[in-house]
């Protein structure tokens, strides 16, 4: 993770919390069950979930937080991991009022127009990259179609649904869930509109699958 996306993710945190942030510290999870309150929580007020045989998992990212960067691999393996038991949703950060909320709605209106496309699992990956590694802007159509077609996407159908009415109401969809799910850090995960964790919580990006493995588990003996 560069110097600059963790600064911009703990001053985001600083924003929303009105608190100082300080630095995730990873640690190995013990084989024990995590215990609620120290490795997940329960929400204030838990959501509704979609009709489905499957236990609803959703993730909130942002491109530009190196943390959810970390994340995105180890996600990726954990989803495919649960595919049979797991419906899987992200939802990109948009935290309503803060300094990078025009940046925000750019990468939310970027993800949701590949998710339009169905081209979220083969992009996602380097979108990240391209943020990150390459300094690409990406919260312009102009740039996310260049970049887009560049990777094999035709231009004119990206453009399409960059500029479609299901992306925009996405993306203020998107901005309403970050404040009604009550979010205070990224990346954070969702299970079943119940439960969150996140890698304050679990003890690192890399401990968040057991926990997520541990939550699903609990969901799933409820439903047996």
């Amino acid at each position: 993770m560069n110097s600059k996306s963790l600064l911009r993710s703990t001053v985001l945190l600083a924003v929303a919390a009105g608190i100082a942030a300080s630095p995730v510290q990873a640690g190995a999870l013990s084989h024990q069950p995590p215990p609620e309150g120290a490795q997940f929580v329960r929400l204030d007020h838990p959501q509704p979930v979609r009709e489905s045989v499957r236990t609803e998992a959703i993730e909130f990212f942002w491109y530009d937080c190196g943390h959810s960067q970390a994340f995105e691999q180890p996600l990726q393996a954990w989803a495919e991991k649960h595919r049979a038991d797991v419906e899987l949703r992200r939802i990109p950060a948009i935290w309503p009022g803060s300094p990078e909320e025009t940046v925000q709605r750019g990468h939310a209106r970027m993800y949701f127009t590949l998710e339009h496309l169905g081209l979220v699992d083969r992009l996602q990956t380097g979108v990240f990259r391209a943020i990150h590694n390459d300094r690409v802007d990406l919260t312009t159509e102009a740039a996310s179609t260049d970049w887009a077609a560049r990777h094999g996407v035709d231009a004119q159908l990206f453009r399409q649904a960059y500029r479609s009415a299901e992306v925009r109401q996405s993306v203020d969809d998107a901005a309403a869930a970050f404040v009604r799910y009550g979010i205070d850090e990224l990346p954070t995960v969702i299970v079943q509109g119940e439960y969150r964790t996140s890698p304050t919580k679990a003890g690192g990006v890399e401990a968040m699958p057991e926990v997520l493995d541990h939550l699903v588990q609990q969901e799933q003996l409820k439903k047996d």
